[in-house]
């Protein structure tokens, strides 16, 4: 934990000068010449828990239905409107483009496939493709073929690309960092403050990651998908299956080394403008479901979505705990770790793609294992919510992915909130969300975030804004 810490303390060192830069994703805050890849790494991968943890933490909480408004307070009510405001998105795309993005292309260059540093070129590879996918996922078409090359190359208007190109692009990083790795070579250690330098586990991350990106496509280009998923099975790597594989980034109780959405509370005066949505709480009560008190503390009953300003504010209502970081009164939330890619979503993948025939094994069993994998991780023992859990295996294909994917979302209450809310608008489950009574865009639920105003007003290749109904490219459903 010691090496954990000086590796976050010293990224955030390094991350101040990006503070500082305007918000065109062409600056790399990391020009001096000095900054070794050693520096580099865990600046960039701190500043995708940043992003991970806080902003889409709190956007995926509220649009997937485990958190809302607290009627009490106001910090997130453009949320439950679904009309955030374009400069609400300056911060993450600015720290993902000049931040993580420009960190790991610095890596890039400066490690190239040289045999003492190809593992740091092949982990910035597999973390630009789990980054620009986080993007695409949220905005849509994004800059991306442009997006790094900067002033030197006289581009400081990136064009944006499509995102079925972003996605075929992306694959291709990964799978480009997947295969520079060496597992005798030199590897980082303690830079590396997610898998501290383990490249086997890297090269699981890296399949995974690919078997994410594959079943995004299912519905779009199930073709595509299937052959890629296929291709996974040859390379001998695997995917991740154990708890100890699970992708995250640790954090500790000294100031501004804190869980990022604990420090963004404590940033507001420990507010709790996040509470407990009646949506999860009432379903997971329904099944009986004991991560119901791990996944919040139960000082009262759920809100429903957009209730802040019409029903009368009760005494109290359930909060996230202090185990997922919402819980602004403990500071236990400031040590809640911020997932990156989980050894249950993993198997939750995996039973999805045997599922639909395009991976062998057992899909009523990774199913079971996913669930039991995510229990065993909160510390919860699974063996009575197996029996309420039942996998459909004498239904159709389409009732099967619903089981799956309704209890992946179970499964990410709190800890993976955006993937949870992409997941949703990938197939439409779970099936029994409810519309914000606050809602500005009617009985409609928001698709995709608006582009910040940084791009509106700088990139004068910058198609326009999109309607908040309008869905990206995979959402084919």
């Amino acid at each position: 934990m010691k090496r954990i810490a000086f590796s976050i303390i010293t990224a955030f060192i390094f991350m101040l000068p990006a503070c500082k830069k305007t918000l065109d994703v062409n600056k790399n805050p990391n020009s001096p010449a000095d900054v070794t890849v050693v520096q580099l790494l865990p600046a960039a991968q701190i500043s995708i828990g940043q992003v991970t943890g806080n902003y889409l933490q709190i956007v995926g909480g509220i649009w997937g239905q485990y958190w809302t408004q607290n009627p009490n307070s106001s910090q997130y009510r453009s949320l439950e409107q679904y009309q955030p405001e374009p400069t609400s998105t300056n911060r993450a795309w600015q720290e993902l483009y000049s931040g993580a993005l420009a960190d790991l292309q610095k890596i890039v260059e400066k490690s190239g496939t040289a045999e003492n540093t190809r593992n740091y070129t092949a982990i910035a590879k597999i973390l630009q493709g789990y980054t620009f996918q986080m993007l695409t996922d949220n905005f849509g078409d994004i800059p991306f073929t442009e997006a790094l090359k900067g002033e030197s190359a006289g581009i400081t208007s990136p064009k944006y690309d499509k995102q079925e190109d972003v996605y075929n692009g992306i694959i291709n990083l990964v799978k480009e960092g997947r295969d520079l790795i060496t597992f005798e070579g030199a590897h980082p250690g303690s830079d590396d403050v997610i898998y501290n330098g383990n490249m086997a586990m890297w090269a699981r991350f890296a399949n995974t990651l690919l078997l994410r990106m594959y079943l995004r496509l299912a519905y779009r280009n199930p073709g595509l998908a299937q052959a890629g998923i296929a291709a996974l099975q040859t390379d001998g790597n695997g995917f991740m299956t154990s708890t100890s594989e699970t992708a995250q980034i640790a954090y500790t109780s000294s100031p501004g080394n804190t869980n990022p959405l604990y420090s963004e509370m404590a940033n507001l005066n420990f507010t709790q403008n996040l509470i407990g949505s009646a949506t999860s709480i009432d379903s997971m009560d329904a099944r009986l479901d004991p991560r119901i008190e791990v996944f919040y503390v139960l000082l009262g009953a759920g809100l429903e979505q957009g209730y802040y300003s019409i029903n009368p504010p009760a005494s109290s209502y359930a909060v996230p705990s202090p185990i997922v970081g919402g819980r602004a009164a403990d500071p236990e939330s400031g040590l809640a770790p911020v997932k990156l890619l989980t050894s249950y979503e993993s198997l939750f993948l995996q039973a999805e793609a045997a599922a639909r025939g395009w991976l062998p094994g057992d899909a009523a069993q990774l199913f079971e294992d996913a669930i039991t994998a995510n229990f065993v991780e909160y510390g919860v023992d699974p063996v009575d919510y197996l029996g309420v859990a039942v996998y459909p295996a004498t239904g159709s294909m389409e009732d099967k992915i619903k089981a799956i994917i309704t209890e992946k979302w179970y499964a990410m209450n709190g800890n993976q909130n955006i993937e949870a809310w992409t997941e949703w608008r990938r197939t439409g489950y779970p099936d029994f969300f409810t519309f914000s009574r606050n809602s500005r865009i009617g009985s409609q639920f928001p698709q995709r975030l608006p582009y910040p105003e940084a791009e509106v007003t700088r990139n004068l290749n910058f198609p326009g804004q999109k309607p908040m109904t309008e869905k990206v490219w995979w959402d084919a459903n």
